[in-house]
Formats: C-alpha cells, sequence, structure tokens
C-alpha cells in the first residue's frame, strides 16, 4: 500500500510518498497549473510514481491538500447561491454584526455578500429558545419561495433558519422542499449540519460558503478521483480539512467549508509529527510560500486551536488549526507608495510569477530580491528551472531609481521591509498567546520559509531555528502523516447545567464521533481511535469564551468541579487571572475525534560523506553588510554536526536556506538544520 501526500499551492504543487514498510519518505515539486489544478495534480503524480513503481494491484490512499475552495471565496467566483432565512431575517448577510473589522477607519464599510439580497427568502416559521416550534413552517409557501428560487437560475441553496442549532426540524423540511421541487440531485448546504453552533449570522455565512464552493470542489475532487481510480485501482482519496486532520474524499465533496484552511493546517501537523520525534515540543510555526507568510504555534506538543478563522472577507465559526497570516511571499511584489517602499499584498503568483522565472513577469517581487541579493542559485529544483537575473535586475531598477540607492540595495530593502512587517505580526501574535519568543524553537517551510525564516528571527528574538529535511514540501508531508479527525457539538448556552448533563451529552457526541469515522474508512485501514473532549466555558457575564481540554476523568466521572478548575487553569494561563469563586458557564461541548493510519517513522539518516561540502562562494548583503565572498555549502555533503556558521547559504534541489551572521548551523537527527546564534 502506497501514502502519498499532496499540497496544491498558487505557484507549486507538493508531493511526498511512502510505501507500508519502507523507511524513505520521496518527495518533489511540480509548478502548479491554475485555474485548471487538477492538471498539476495529474504532471506530478506520474512523476512521482515513476519514482515509487508501484506493483500491478497496489492501491494508494491519497491525502490530498488544496486551495480550490479558499481560492473561490477570495476571488468570489462561485455559482449563483439562494439562501433560505426565517422570515424578517432577509438582511441577516448585510446587518452582520455591530462591531465593524475597523473600527477606526471612518470610511470602513461592511463586507459585500456572497448572496444579492434578491436571492435571499424568507421562509414563514418560527423556532424559540431551545429550539421550541413557535410557528409551524409552512411547507406549502415554501415551495412557492424555492420555485422562484430554481426560476431565478440558483445552482444551489443554503439554509439557515434560527435557532435550528436546537432543533433541525424546520432546516430539514425546507431541505426536503428544495429536492421535490429541484430534484434529489440539489446541492443544498443546510447550516445545522454543518456546524449547529449559537449565532445566526455565523451559522449563515458557514451554509453560504459552503454552497458556494461546493460546485467547484465537487469538479475538481470528481476530476482527481477519476484519475487516481484509473491510475491505480482500489485506491481511496481523502482531502486535508482545516482542523489538521482529514476526511473521505466524499465528505469533502458534501461540506468543502472544512477544506478553506487545509493546506496551512497541514504544516502544523508535519510540526507536531517532527517535533515528537525531536522532543521540541514548544515551536512556532512560518510557512511562507509564493503569495502568504502563516505562522501558528505548538505548545507543550498541542497545535494551537482556534474556534474562528477568516477566510476572504468572511468569518469561519468553526474549530480550526490557529493560524495568522503575518506576511508576504516569495511572489510579493514591490511597489513605491507615496515614497515609502511596500512589499505586498498584490502578488505576481504562480504565472506569469516573479521576473527571474522568465514567464512574463514584469513586476519586482521579494524572490527576485533574493536572487539580487546573493541569495537563491542560478537555477531552482535541481537546475531544472533557471533563473534569470538580468530580468530581476531590470525590473528591481525603477525602485532602486525611487529610492536613491544601487539595485543591490533596492533589494536588500525590499527583504528588510518584507521582515519588518512579518516583525509586526509576529511579536503581537505571541503576546496574546502569552508567549516569550526566547522560550521557541522557530521551524519553518515552504518554498521562501528556510530563506525569509532565519533572518525573521534574527529580529524578533528567537534563538533557534529548525529547518525539515524537506522545507519546501513540508505540508505535503503533513498531509501523508495525517489523522481522519472531526468535531462534533452541542450548544448548551442556557440549559441548567450539571456534571451528569454534561457527561450524558458527551456520550451522544462521542457516539456521533464514532459514526463520522465508521464513514470515512474501512476499519482494516484504522490503527487507533482518540476522543477528546473540549468546551467553551466562560465566567456568567464576560462576553467571550475560552476553549477548554476537559480531562477524560472528569467527563466520564461528570465531575463538574474538575471541569470547572479546567476552566480556571486556562483563564489563569492565558490571561495572568482567575476567580475560583465566580460561577462557570458552560456555552459549548465538542468532541473531536481522531482516527490514525499507517504512517511513517521520520526517517534521514546522516550519513557518512565524502568530499567538502563548500562548492562556491558568492557576494551577498545582510542587514546593511556587504560579504564579497559569503560561503555556499550543498547541503547533501554537510556531515553530522559540521559546522557552518554565518553569513552562509545552504542549497538543497527544492530549496534555500540562509544563515545570517550571527548564527551557526548544524545538520542534527532526520536530516534536519538547527540554526541557534553562535
Amino acid at each position: 500500500m502506497l501514502r502519498i501526500g499532496v499540497d496544491i499551492g498558487g505557484t507549486f504543487t507538493d508531493f511526498c510518498g511512502w510505501r507500508e514498510g519502507d523507511r524513505e519518505i520521496v518527495s518533489l515539486k511540480v509548478p502548479s497549473t491554475p485555474p485548471a489544478f487538477e492538471n498539476g495534480f495529474r504532471d506530478g503524480f506520474e512523476t512521482l510514481l515513476e519514482i515509487l513503481s508501484p506493483g500491478p494491484e497496489e492501491a494508494a490512499l491519497v491525502m490530498h491538500g488544496t486551495t480550490v475552495s479558499t481560492n473561490a471565496v477570495i476571488e468570489r467566483k462561485g455559482p449563483k447561491i439562494a439562501l433560505f432565512v426565517t422570515k424578517g431575517y432577509r438582511d441577516l448577510l448585510e446587518l452582520q454584526r455591530m462591531g465593524l473589522r475597523d473600527s477606526q477607519n471612518i470610511f470602513a464599510i461592511r463586507t459585500k455578500p456572497l448572496i444579492e439580497r434578491a436571492m435571499v427568502f424568507e421562509v414563514e416559521e418560527r423556532l424559540v429558545r431551545g429550539g421550541v416550534i413557535d410557528t409551524p413552517i409552512n411547507e406549502a409557501a415554501t415551495e412557492v419561495l424555492v420555485r422562484q428560487a430554481a426560476d431565478a437560475g440558483a445552482a444551489g441553496y443554503a439554509v439557515a433558519l434560527l435557532h435550528s442549532y436546537a432543533n433541525q426540524q424546520h432546516e430539514q423540511a425546507v431541505a426536503r422542499t428544495i429536492r421535490r421541487v429541484v430534484g434529489d440531485d440539489a446541492d443544498i448546504s443546510v447550516s445545522s449540519e454543518i456546524w449547529p453552533r449559537i449565532g445566526e449570522y455565523e451559522r449563515a455565512i458557514v451554509s453560504v460558503l459552503n454552497a458556494f464552493v461546493r460546485q467547484r470542489m465537487n469538479e475538481y475532487i470528481g476530476a482527481i478521483e477519476t484519475y487516481v481510480a484509473q491510475r491505480l485501482p482500489g485506491s481511496q482519496i481523502f482531502v486535508t480539512r482545516s482542523n489538521g486532520g482529514a476526511m473521505a474524499a466524499a465528505e469533502a465533496r458534501k461540506f468543502p467549508i472544512h477544506t478553506l484552511l487545509s493546506g496551512p493546517a497541514s504544516g502544523v501537523t508535519a510540526v507536531q509529527y517532527l517535533g515528537r520525534s525531536l522532543g521540541e515540543r514548544n515551536i512556532l510555526t512560518m510557512d511562507m510560500g509564493g503569495t502568504s507568510t502563516d505562522i501558528s504555534l505548538v505548545r507543550d506538543g498541542e497545535a494551537l486551536t482556534s474556534n474562528a478563522a477568516e477566510v476572504g472577507d468572511f468569518p469561519v465559526v468553526m474549530p480550526v488549526t490557529g493560524i495568522e497570516a503575518i506576511g508576504a511571499g516569495g511572489g510579493s511584489i514591490a511597489t513605491i507608495d507615496g515614497g515609502v517602499l511596500r512589499i505586498g499584498p498584490q502578488s505576481a503568483g504562480s504565472y506569469p510569477g516573479p521576473a527571474c522565472f522568465s514567464r512574463g513577469g514584469n513586476a519586482p517581487t521579494l524572490t527576485d530580491a533574493y536572487l539580487l541579493a546573493g541569495y537563491l542559485p542560478d537555477a531552482l529544483l535541481g537546475g531544472e528551472m533557471k533563473l534569470d537575473k538580468d530580468a530581476s535586475e531590470r525590473v528591481m531598477a525603477p525602485i532602486a531609481s525611487a529610492l536613491g540607492v544601487d539595485i543591490l540595495g533596492a533589494a536588500e530593502m525590499c527583504v528588510t521591509v518584507a521582515s519588518s512587517n512579518m516583525v509586526a505580526g509576529v511579536l503581537p501574535f505571541l503576546a496574546r498567546q502569552g508567549v516569550d519568543p526566547e522560550e521557541l524553537t522557530l521551524l519553518v517551510y515552504g518554498g521562501a520559509g528556510a530563506i525569509q525564516g532565519p533572518l525573521l528571527a534574527a529580529e524578533i528574538g528567537v534563538n533557534r531555528v529548525l529547518v525539515p529535511g524537506t522545507p519546501s514540501v513540508f505540508c505535503a508531508l503533513g498531509g501523508l502523516v495525517s489523522e481522519l479527525s472531526n468535531d462534533t457539538l452541542d450548544t448548551v448556552q442556557g440549559t441548567d447545567i450539571d456534571g451528569e448533563l454534561i457527561s450524558k451529552k458527551f456520550v451522544a457526541l462521542r457516539k456521533q464521533a464514532a459514526e463520522w469515522v465508521s464513514r470515512q474508512a474501512s476499519p482494516d485501514r484504522l490503527v487507533s481511535e482518540k476522543y477528546e473532549y473540549w468546551s467553551e466555558m466562560r465566567y456568567l457575564g464576560q462576553s467571550f469564551q475560552v476553549d477548554v481540554r476537559l480531562p477524560d476523568a472528569a467527563v466520564d466521572g461528570a465531575d463538574i468541579t474538575a471541569m470547572n478548575d479546567a476552566f480556571h487553569h486556562e483563564h489563569e494561563r492565558i490571561y495572568s487571572h482567575s476567580d475560583q469563586s465566580a460561577p462557570v458557564e458552560f456555552v459549548n461541548l465538542r468532541v473531536r475525534v481522531r482516527g490514525g493510519m499507517s504512517i511513517p517513522e521520520p526517517t534521514g539518516t546522516v550519513k557518512p560523506v565524502e568530499g567538502n561540502a563548500l562548492k562556491a562562494t558568492r557576494p551577498m548583503r545582510f542587514q546593511g553588510g556587504f560579504y564579497p565572498e559569503a560561503r555556499v555549502y550543498d547541503r547533501s555533503r554537510i556531515g553530522l554536526d559540521e559546522a557552518v556558521e554565518g553569513p552562509a547559504v545552504i542549497e538543497q534541489s527544492e530549496a534555500t536556506i540562509v544563515v545570517p551572521p550571527g548564527f551557526v548551523a548544524r545538520v542534527g537527527a532526520y536530516r534536519t538544520i538547527f540554526m541557534s546564534r553562535s
């Protein structure tokens, strides 16, 4: 059996492959092919199979991370959707929430909805608090609304009625009516099926986003499934999801909302996997690709989780791996704005890409700056992708002229501004988590992470940087080692709570979670099942809640005192304050299930090498200094614990690693590079 991890980004599509019983993991990168991302998938998949040489009857488990749904939301490219809401709530999407996204901007406007007001239909029904029926649903009137929506050209249907988190009856009645009028194959997204939590606007957004991206995901996953089934009969496709786990392709086609942050979340999963093996439990993650840079935190071996994220202009209030976008990517464009140098947010993307890629790009990007500053070689991907330095100089010349410096100085300024943007994002992020940078190891990955990450570490006071063996395909590795994972939810806000009731509700949620796992994969493919108990809790009167992992013993024993103590402890950790005597309120209960499948052990024995790892010298610029003969090393020839002192660059086929002045790099276990201040 093969296991293959795939991560599709805006610039490259990454692959990792492993055969059960083997020790080595193979990896590769191919250019992405937007908007037809499936073409890039096929190109890389064929190349990977040439390396793995599957037997005649050998199948594969393909763990696939994708940006297809994310791009559809950001670009607002989707079919016409009809939304069904409770009568009187037609303006729900326009009203949103009371607070503005930018409260200090007097010109700020509310986010334009994905659905125009004419496609929002008011259903005659009403549930009151607790899900009690106040006005029964009028199914005849609902049928008229559905026909109006279909006649208006609706290609998808979203349903989000008031208080449906407590009672799904009316939403299900609307869904039945849609199927009766439109057909059994109608594309319907029901909020209480996707994420039944309190908050009518948040549930409406979840159902709308799910409906908006569902058609595109169906087309894409369908194409991938058809191709893989023909190429490797008996294989199964899973899609990585925003909580760091994975789900079966059929589930992803029904609920694509769970894939909106799948790629970045897979990277954090890979960080946990490597961190456990190396004994690193407190890690700041940095994933820098072609268009953006994402950070997250692994604390005491557990990934940071959040109950809210933002995709494009919209809030997604669901459990996700806590990831924050902090800056530009390698394709981000440098511009002069009022005499000030800015990096991003515009990006050259994959096509045309940076000028040095020779694909028609005519704007200066951060990658062009890296090449001019001396960090990049003349070619990437082991020599297959030549870089045009003359093109980089040509597009950087206007920036240099505007700043009154030479071209090399302008390139270094671009790198410095990118670092400054990231510092402005990282330090507040760590402050909100109550973490000192000196306590952390910075683990860098992504196509540009090993270039910009060490430079960032020098700025924020992180003393230790870790570069995995294959940093540019690390998110694909995360897919390769992902577990099946899902969250089931019950809203209990306003309910009289005691330990017995909580325990009983958790039993029901655990049953739902077990049923979910059984639908994803056959029992022979699962090697473990784990369940976690979580609750959103707050002090009575607080306007926000804290996500708390409850001890198994407290849940099993219906010990509400121990549950409250877990909340006090977490509140104290985050805010340096708790009140043991204050009443505690439970808002939501959640069970997360993790279904483990066979994964490889970390590999990469550092073998004795012959010859000199030093391959060349070239001029480089670092932090205002010019180094005419900075050293360039071949990563494959650096021996165990051999010191590489900065300033230097370490090259490998799919990545470049910068060692800034004042840092020393050494090769450690699993072919990782540990970098520390000298």
